[in-house]
Formats: C-alpha cells, sequence, structure tokens
C-alpha cells in the first residue's frame, strides 16, 4: 500500500469535536505537524472528515 503524507494546515477552533477527535486520532493537532500513515479504507474515511483541514501528498 502507498504512503501518504498529511499535513494539517488549518487550524481546528470553532471545528465539532468529532473533527478534533479525528485529528487527534491521526497525530495531528498543530497547524504544519506531519505524519505519515498506510493508505486503507479507514484513513480515507478520517480524511474525508477533515479534509478542509488537512494536505494530503502521495499517491491515493
Amino acid at each position: 500500500m502507498a504512503k501518504l503524507t498529511i499535513t494539517q494546515t488549518r487550524s481546528n477552533i470553532h471545528n465539532n469535536p468529532h473533527q478534533k477527535g479525528t485529528l487527534q486520532a491521526l497525530g495531528l493537532g498543530k497547524i504544519g505537524r506531519k505524519v505519515q500513515r498506510e493508505d486503507s479504507p479507514q484513513l480515507q474515511g478520517q480524511l474525508k472528515v477533515v479534509t478542509h483541514l488537512v494536505e494530503v501528498e502521495g499517491s491515493k
């Protein structure tokens, strides 16, 4: 499977608790923080929830 690099580009202030929890589960929480994750259907679902807060690099 492909590795994806996920970077938080926007703040999670004023977002609902579900989106904040998703960012925390991804290992993010501060603007500019990056994590690498293996691509999976579960990860794609998480990214759909916070697509407006993160930037994803890598093949999908």
